[in-house]
């Protein structure tokens, strides 16, 4: 009997979606957390090559996760959760939240699109990178407006923040940034959704941080980014 009918049910991709990321966190867990562990690095190649293999559609695969799609809304917001249980701490640190947000989210932009610019990518690459440090709704969004190909933006947003989570704590130690509310905004602001749950992982006081980051860095950089599309 034929397997196509199987692999085009909406309930195996969800299963193996669900599972493949929490095989892939328990070996997170054994090896204490390690950068390179990362469950979203391991478990997004596996289902690609399981999607290959199979000679799945992502069209039939993206159908069937639609259920995993729409409780990213409701994951987000439940971000605001630890903010508020924080805010007494966050009032007090609006003047170097708000310069560190805009060094942040300049940087990130200038960096990611002078980089390509200088090596000769075209207009519609350079606008998909540009909002790299937003999370994937809103990245995809922004690109499709300014001229950029969102698909494109979504898979360079998945990246970034996999990449950012990764490099992220090494990389405080060695620039030795000890302070957890500063650690967890610099995350969020760089490495979005993916940065703020490897800073729960680590820190309450963190990932609180990590979240007003990931936030308030996507609001100003869609912001500068619809300036700047008007400019230019």
């Amino acid at each position: 009997m034929s397997g196509a009918p199987l692999l085009t049910t909406p309930l195996l991709w969800l299963a193996a979606t669900v599972g493949v990321f929490a095989g892939f966190d328990v070996l997170s867990r054994r090896s204490g957390r390690h950068p390179l562990c990362h469950p979203v690095l391991w478990s997004t190649p596996v289902l690609i090559a399981l999607l290959l293999v199979s000679g799945t559609p992502y069209a039939t695969y993206r159908a069937a996760t639609v259920p995993l799609s729409f409780l990213l809304g409701p994951a987000v917001v439940g971000l605001a959760v630890p903010i508020w249980r924080e805010r007494a701490r966050i009032r007090h640190l609006a003047v170097p939240v708000t310069l560190a947000l805009g060094a942040g989210a300049i940087t990130s932009i200038v960096s990611a699109v002078g980089i390509m610019a200088l090596l000769g990518a075209p207009r519609p690459i350079l606008a998909s990178i540009a909002p790299r440090a937003t999370t994937t709704p809103v990245a995809m969004d922004i690109a499709g407006q300014i001229g950029g190909i969102p698909s494109l933006a979504a898979v360079i947003v998945l990246f970034a923040g996999v990449i950012g989570a990764m490099i992220a704590t090494p990389l405080l130690n060695a620039v030795g940034v000890r302070d957890y509310r500063a650690r967890g905004f610099a995350v969020g602001v760089a490495a979005h959704g993916v940065g703020a749950a490897r800073a729960f992982q680590v820190d309450e006081t963190a990932g609180a941080m990590a979240s007003l980051g990931m936030a308030l860095n996507a609001v100003l950089t869609a912001a500068l980014l619809s300036i700047l599309a008007l400019l230019v």
